[in-house]
Parts: C-alpha cells; sequence; structure tokens
C-alpha cells in the first residue's frame, strides 16, 4: 500500500517536541520512539525513528545525527482546526511559548480566530476556530 506521511526532523529535541505536541490535542499519542544505541551514527538516547499521532493523523520525526543547514521553514506548517475556543486559546498559549508569532490569534475575515506561529522548535503551525 502506498501512503504519505508528515516527517518532522529536529537536532535533539524530537522526544520533547512529541511529548508537549502528543499533551495538547486530543487523540494523540507516541507511538513509537526507537533511539540511537551507543557508537550509532546519533547521539545516544536520541530519536532515530518517531511515530506520533495528533488529533489521529499519524506523523514520523527523527534528531538528525547530522548538524543540518536548513532550519524549519512557515512555508511548510501544520493546519489544525480546533473544535472549541478553549482549545484553541490554550494550544495557541502553549505553542507560542518561547515560539515567534507570525499572525497573531485574530479575526482575519477568513476565519473568526486564527493564528500562525512558530514553536520553540521551529515548526509552524496555523491555529483555526473550526465552524
Amino acid at each position: 500500500m502506498t501512503s504519505a506521511t508528515p516527517f518532522l526532523m529536529f537536532a535533539g529535541t524530537a522526544q520533547a517536541a512529541m511529548d508537549l505536541y502528543v499533551s495538547l490535542f486530543p487523540d494523540s499519542r507516541i507511538v513509537r520512539a526507537d533511539r540511537y544505541a551507543p557508537n550509532e551514527l546519533g547521539p545516544a538516547g536520541s530519536i532515530k525513528a518517531g511515530i506520533f499521532t495528533l488529533c489521529g493523523r499519524e506523523f514520523m520525526c527523527c534528531d538528525s545525527p547530522v548538524k543540518q543547514a536548513f532550519p524549519f521553514t512557515p512555508a511548510n506548517s501544520i493546519f489544525v482546526e480546533c473544535e472549541t475556543a478553549d482549545l484553541l486559546e490554550r494550544v495557541f498559549s502553549t505553542l507560542a511559548v518561547e515560539g515567534k508569532i507570525l499572525m497573531p490569534l485574530n479575526n482575519y475575515g477568513f476565519s473568526q480566530r486564527f493564528a500562525w506561529l512558530n514553536d520553540r522548535f521551529g515548526v509552524s503551525w496555523q491555529i483555526n476556530l473550526a465552524g
């Protein structure tokens, strides 16, 4: 079966990112976290291959064993539609900690409540109130 899965590459923070993300959204969990062993390519204990779900959708991630010359970019983002304003506010305020707000939580015409930000790991999120 052919499939497509979003993949996020971190620089030593994959576990912290997965922990944060699954704590924020319903129907989310860490499925698997394979770690580098001593004397393997990456630092021992860092994520060689991680699988987690957000709102039931599967994602993959890793800690790159080599320093990359490129970061995450807002051109690729995770778009989340929140069922309630309370969830939207909690997600936005948590992801904004040590992050960068690109579009503050506001009414932009196309949405009554929308925000766009990069979290502290550099991952870009578009957060929207469903409805």
